[in-house]
């Protein structure tokens, strides 16, 4: 059961109401909520890639937390990080490590 998201409103509500409408409302309300079409693992899981992708390292931390609360192991983790560091180049894989390694911290 995903946590009703509220970062939209908190962070941008009074700037940009209808982007943080649409963020928390349908991206993380009707998007994200749909756990039997995927899981929310696996949705962390394919967030997670795109970000790194894109180079995203901003908005990669929240998911890579919320990876960890949905299940993402660090074995897990290092994987992924590792399969698409060839498709997406290293040093975002490098950055990305960077990150990973500060979430998953406690089980070093």
């Amino acid at each position: 059961m995903m946590v009703k998201q509220t970062a939209g409103r908190d962070q941008l509500g009074d700037f940009a109401p209808i982007f943080a409408e649409l963020n928390d409302d349908v991206l993380f309300g009707q998007v994200w909520s749909r756990e039997q079409e995927l899981s929310p693992k696996l949705r962390s899981i394919v967030t997670v890639t795109a970000l790194m992708t894109q180079g995203s390292f901003e908005q990669l931390e929240y998911h890579l937390t919320t990876a960890k609360q949905n299940g993402v192991t660090k074995e897990e983790i290092a994987e992924i990080i590792t399969h698409v560091a060839f498709y997406i180049g290293w040093p975002k894989a490098w950055s990305a490590f960077n990150r990973a390694k500060t979430i998953w911290e406690d089980e070093m």
